[in-house]
């Protein structure tokens, strides 16, 4: 037993402790002091040093047995969270309630007077206030001095609610030299503008790409109570044609009371987001029939036919025909071509499939032998709402390509 007390209150390994608990009788000693100073003035401390004494001892004594009940002392102060803070708050409750009892008592009965109810209780306010801000300042100069933000990504939280602020908590205190929580994303409109962990919750429309531009923002975190309504909606498809990463993190019955680390934030794939199990496909044949061919790819820039752009590029075929009606998002698709499949001879094509006379004109030119039909609007809502350019593009304009296809052998 001598020796189990000696490693756990002797032992190097838990100096702190007896760190922390000096500490504590020091903010103890001071905050009876100020009490007396701030009920009577400075002199009183002088003119009753007895009855201080007694005060501060007492005070000390009875602190020390309710912090060793509550165990106010155990944590690492750089590590100190919520609960300790309670701790701190019910282990001193008791105690100033206790000697607060004690003090009327005293002056009913005994001969020694420990300080008057009014004393104590304002003794109880600042060593509270005290000890609160000793972590709290502690864990912040920590955190300062080992922030390096140097190689951290700036990132998003879609879903600000129990599991997004599990996740953002994660990132403040295991993950913050990986990534910098810039702020949330919320369908809600009673979380909209609200201030949550310091930082803003946006809405999710329109004006969010703009959000995360000016906020140099490439990365959301989605909540995993948030990934069947991001399946659901457009959401995945306006952020990926901006190169936006879309990650997520296991939901939280699987962290196994464990802490949050980058390898289980996971970069969400397209598979990831259909409402059905993926197609397997022999990449082989594919491959195959690919090969040295001329392959034209129509809504080249968006989100499904920039993938397949993609996966057809590394097929090696004799020329790609990309069409699309999008100006900058061909661009971009142009340049990620030149960077990275330089040698494959490459058309990007400006035109709108649902114009006969020039899509012909392209199929006259370019003879593609492969088609990937993947222009087509695809907003549902927006679409009932025009429902004339739907018909115009996703009905005449696949006619188009189907016509066109037969009549040139595609």
């Amino acid at each position: 037993m001598k020796q189990t007390f000696f490693h756990r209150y002797l032992s190097a390994k838990v100096l702190p402790i007896w760190t922390i608990l000096l500490i504590d009788v020091f903010i103890i000693v001071i905050s009876c002091i100020l009490a007396y100073a701030l009920r009577y003035d400075f002199r009183s401390i002088f003119l009753e040093p007895s009855t201080i004494d007694k005060t501060v001892l007492w005070t000390v004594v009875v602190n020390l047995i309710f912090f060793r009940v509550f165990r106010t002392y155990s944590n690492v102060l750089r590590f100190s969270s919520f609960v300790d803070i309670l701790r701190i708050f019910v282990a001193l409750t008791v105690s100033y309630a206790l000697l607060m009892i004690m003090s009327v008592l005293t002056a009913s009965y005994w001969e020694f007077r420990l300080a008057p109810i009014s004393v104590l209780f304002m003794s109880y306010i600042i060593n509270f206030a005290m000890m609160a801000c000793s972590r709290v300042v502690v864990k912040t100069v920590f955190e300062a001095l080992n922030f390096d933000g140097t190689h951290s990504a700036n990132v998003f939280i879609y879903g600000a609610k129990e599991a997004g602020v599990n996740i953002a908590k994660a990132l403040r205190v295991n993950l913050r030299n990986h990534y910098r929580l810039r702020g949330f994303i919320a369908d809600e409109p009673e979380l909209i503008n609200k201030v949550m962990m310091g930082v803003k919750v946006f809405p999710n429309d329109d004006t969010l790409i703009d959000v995360l531009n000016d906020r140099d923002v490439q990365t959301i975190i989605i909540s995993p109570a948030k990934m069947e309504e991001l399946k659901k909606s457009d959401m995945a498809d306006r952020l990926l044609v901006h190169n936006i990463k879309l990650m997520t993190a296991p939901p939280l019955s699987e962290w196994n009371g464990q802490a949050l680390s980058p390898t289980q934030l996971k970069e969400i794939q397209i598979e990831d987001l259909l409402q059905r199990n993926p197609i397997e496909i022999d990449i082989h044949k594919v491959a195959s029939h690919l090969e040295g061919k001329r392959v034209m790819i129509t809504g080249a820039a968006g989100s499904i036919g920039s993938e397949i752009m993609r996966q057809v590029a590394s097929f090696n075929p004799y020329k790609l025909i990309l069409v699309d009606q999008a100006e900058t998002p061909l661009h971009d698709i142009r340049l990620e071509l030149q960077d990275r499949w330089r040698d494959i001879d490459t058309e990007t094509i400006i035109a709108d499939i649902s114009n006969a006379t020039r899509m012909e004109d392209i199929f006259r030119e370019f003879k593609p032998q492969y088609i990937f039909h993947a222009a087509a609007y695809k907003h549902v809502p927006m679409m009932e709402d025009n429902v004339s350019e739907s018909i115009q593009v996703n009905v005449f304009g696949t006619r188009t390509m189907a016509d066109l296809a037969v009549k040139y052998g595609a």
